[in-house]
């Protein structure tokens, strides 16, 4: 059987939206690094006293609702020896998460410089056999080989862009995955009773916040060309492992 042709690099959120769509998602993606960059410096943030009079931002000030925003991808397709791994939006997940109890190689994209240039300076002292190198670029626009990673994860910022924009991520992450590679990725279930605050709270952080139903993920996810093989909820945040 031959061998199905996969997109180029090139072919991207461009050649599926038009100008004014386009410079909406730059937008986006500028408000969305801004937002990240600024909570990475550990830079306050001016809020109304409506908002920081919410429950949400009490437990986002003090740390705690980061245990209800982080998917435990592992938990759906943990990281295998030597499988090469790419994290979308990984933010410093290398810093923080297990890479080297699974003793797989870690290769990162994000739009934040500050979590590249953090990844860059600590990640090889951390170990420079499994750290592989960060890229700053969007996930329309992965940079890296077609055909290349065992496993490809994304959690923690689909629901700041449109399923239009992420139709096109899916087919990027089609593009660098392996024939029988996986992708875990997490989006915000809008009928969960955190949703709606936390959708407000982070427009006010600075990065609008997309409430898309999971019947139209799901949707998303198979004219994609994917198939939904396992997905786990959380309190905010729906995993999907998908294969395509």
């Amino acid at each position: 059987m031959a061998k199905q042709q996969r997109s180029s690099p090139q072919d991207g959120v461009g050649s599926l939206l038009g100008a004014s769509e386009q410079q909406g998602v730059q937008a986006q993606l500028g408000a969305v690094a801004t937002r990240f960059n600024q909570e990475y410096r550990g830079e306050s943030f001016e809020l109304p006293e409506a908002v920081e009079a919410m429950p949400i931002f009490q437990e986002w000030a003090s740390g705690t609702l980061r245990s209800k925003t982080t998917s435990p991808f592992w938990n759906l397709a943990k990281p295998q020896k030597n499988q090469r791994c790419l994290d979308i939006g990984c933010g410093v997940s290398f810093l923080v998460y297990p890479w080297r109890d699974w003793d797989a190689f870690f290769y990162g994209q994000d739009i934040s410089t500050v979590a590249r240039d953090a990844l860059i300076a600590r990640g090889p002292q951390l170990n420079s056999k499994l750290f592989k190198g960060v890229e700053l670029g969007a996930a329309h626009q992965l940079k890296y080989e077609a055909d290349q990673f065992d496993l490809t994860i994304a959690t923690g910022f689909s629901c700041y862009f449109s399923l239009d924009y992420w139709d096109s991520v899916l087919r990027e992450v089609k593009r660098v995955l392996k024939p029988e590679g996986l992708f875990v990725f997490d989006v915000l279930n809008p009928d969960l009773p955190l949703s709606e605050n936390w959708a407000i709270l982070e427009t006010y952080l600075g990065a609008e916040v997309f409430l898309e139903s999971l019947t139209d993920w799901e949707k998303t996810i198979q004219a994609a060309g994917g198939k939904i093989v396992a997905q786990k909820p959380g309190e905010l945040f729906q995993l999907y492992k998908v294969k395509f």
